[in-house]
């Protein structure tokens, strides 16, 4: 194996989310930053968050509506 080949493993990496939450862990970065953890991902916190772009999800429900509607 070559001397000096992989990088250097940092074992008190800090991990921040944009929630605010701050935790410990093992990187070969000293300092991540990430937009969802545990603490605010829904599928943790059982709360359903709907990202629309473009309008969507409005079409999708209004679609939804007329197919129930002729049923």
């Amino acid at each position: 194996m070559k001397a000096a080949l992989h990088p250097q493993f940092h074992t008190d990496a800090v991990v921040t989310c944009v929630c605010g939450n701050t935790f410990l862990t093992g990187s070969t970065l000293p300092e991540l930053k990430t937009e969802v953890c545990s603490l605010c991902h829904p599928f943790f916190t059982g709360t359903q968050r709907i990202v629309d772009t473009g309008g969507q999800v409005e079409r999708f429900r209004r679609r939804a509506a007329a197919r129930t509607a002729t049923r």
